[in-house]
């Protein structure tokens, strides 16, 4: 076995000891039950074709928490997507799975089905969360949102800095490509290779009100029939929400160390504003503009044309209306354009979504 898996599991399982036998206090132990869902309506026209128009309950999930004590618990979070699950389509995922030892607000662990911490979505992806119908385009090209792997984790906030480190499964270079960058090649905790690890690092500043700043960067050396392809994935994320403002930025890249894809990268921007709140209603009702520009294909062995195959830019208007913080109903409208060619898809997106 690869012996930084078994040097990180070992500090990990003694500082969990060392340290729990101080969580001695009465506890009542509990189970909780949480779940999220969206249902959306996509009708999608490329340039000189027919509108085709779908409509997809496109994740129910359920999350599944029992606290033992004031510091261990257990959390967990199974999804199905598309309603059913039958020869290839829809998916029953067990996105996370962990055992949770929280010894203070600075210090905690993670043991089992993890999530990386990439991004703003990739943790917290729940539909009252980002304001358009379906996730932005960045966290399915450049982020593979939702990310999740057989790994363990160290957790923690000190004055005004939130951190995660995170040593999970890692990815399957064969499956990378132009098209879809790394997404292809998670393993999903699926019998998952445990001989390059995946190790990610992210801090971010969350000591303004209603600011999150921050950055990650994740290493793998990915392995393939033939070769090993080294890989970073580096992002910024930065995220606003208080004086009724929305403002969203990311931007990731992702450099390839061998083979024809050399590099994946992208950015997108949200600004929208809450005009419930200059109307008095208790409820939210934000407008808002998005812009992306993402490229899979971004930099290639041959060159040319290849690389504007797979970049596109892409606008968005929209609404989100939560008559309360748990529960949104959302419009939006974009005009998607490849690079290549100029090649426009318009798309009108309808949702409705939940937590709780």
């Amino acid at each position: 076995m690869n012996r930084s898996i078994v040097s990180m599991f070992l500090f990990l399982i003694i500082m969990s000891i060392s340290v729990s036998a101080q969580d001695m206090n009465f506890f009542e132990p509990r189970t909780e039950v949480g779940a999220y869902g969206e249902l959306h309506l996509n009708s999608v026209k490329p340039e000189n074709a027919q509108t085709k128009s779908n409509l997809d309950f496109h994740r129910f999930v359920v999350f599944l928490s029992h606290s033992f004590s004031e510091k261990w618990s257990f959390k967990s979070e199974v999804e199905l997507e598309h309603n059913f699950v039958n020869d290839g389509q829809g998916e029953l995922e067990l996105e996370q799975a962990y055992v949770n030892y929280h010894y203070a607000n600075y210090f905690g662990l993670q043991f089992g089905v993890v999530l990386p911490s990439v991004g703003l979505l990739n943790e917290f992806h729940e539909p009252p969360l980002f304001l358009s119908v379906e996730r932005p385009d960045y966290h399915s090209k450049i982020i593979p949102t939702t990310w999740f792997g057989n790994g363990a984790a160290v957790y923690g906030y000190y004055e005004g800095f939130d951190y995660k480190l995170t040593v999970m499964e890692g990815l399957d270079g064969n499956k990378f490509d132009y098209s879809s960058g790394i997404r292809s090649g998670r393993m999903k905790g699926y019998k998952s290779d445990a001989s390059r690890m995946l190790y990610n690092a992210r801090v971010d500043y969350i000591g303004f009100s209603g600011l999150r700043a921050g950055a990650s960067f994740s290493y793998n050396n990915a392995k393939t029939d033939s070769v090993s392809i080294p890989l970073s994935l580096i992002e910024f994320h930065a995220q606003y929400k208080a004086n009724n403002l929305v403002l969203v930025f990311e931007y990731g890249n992702i450099s390839y160390g061998e083979g024809d894809l050399k590099a994946s990268r992208g950015f997108y921007g949200d600004i929208g504003y809450d005009v419930g709140k200059l109307a008095g209603w208790e409820s939210q009702l934000i407008p808002f503009f998005r812009y992306t520009q993402y490229n899979t294909a971004a930099d290639t062995e041959q060159g040319g044309s290849i690389e504007e195959v797979y970049s596109y830019a892409k606008w968005m208007i929209g609404v989100s209306f939560l008559p309360l913080e748990n529960i949104v109903f959302k419009m939006d409208y974009s005009i998607n354009s490849r690079e290549l060619d100029d090649f426009k898809t318009s798309q009108f997106n309808l949702g409705v979504g939940y937590m709780f």
